[in-house]
């Protein structure tokens, strides 16, 4: 099992659990972090750190969020989703769309 980014950090992207992660298995892209799959090793001390709640444990993420899965999979792979390590600022408007549902259309891969 892996830890996924869900829809709640699209438009957000804080970077908070970078600083914790201790196998560097984030990816980002221009509005949103994913985790890749083949490097997280389940530890997830990530968790907490997410101010938007977008991180889960792959056997706990909510039914609607399960294509989050393939995504952060088929993102951590693309081009220009790089490793991120380091903490940088969230979004400029990411307190505003922290809360918000439905962000899928609002992702840029």
């Amino acid at each position: 099992m892996t830890h996924v980014v869900s829809e709640n950090c699209i438009r957000c992207k804080y970077t908070d659990c970078v600083d914790v992660c201790p196998v560097d298995c984030f990816r980002e892209g221009p509005n949103m972090l994913v985790i890749d799959p083949d490097e997280c090793i389940d530890c997830a001390v990530c968790i907490p750190e997410c101010p938007a709640n977008a991180i889960y444990a792959e056997e706990d993420l909510p039914a609607e969020q399960l294509a989050f899965i393939k995504l952060n999979a088929e993102l951590a792979r693309a081009d220009g989703w790089k490793s991120i390590t380091k903490r940088k600022a969230a979004l400029p408007d990411a307190d505003e769309w922290k809360d918000k549902p439905n962000k899928l259309a609002e992702l840029v891969k």
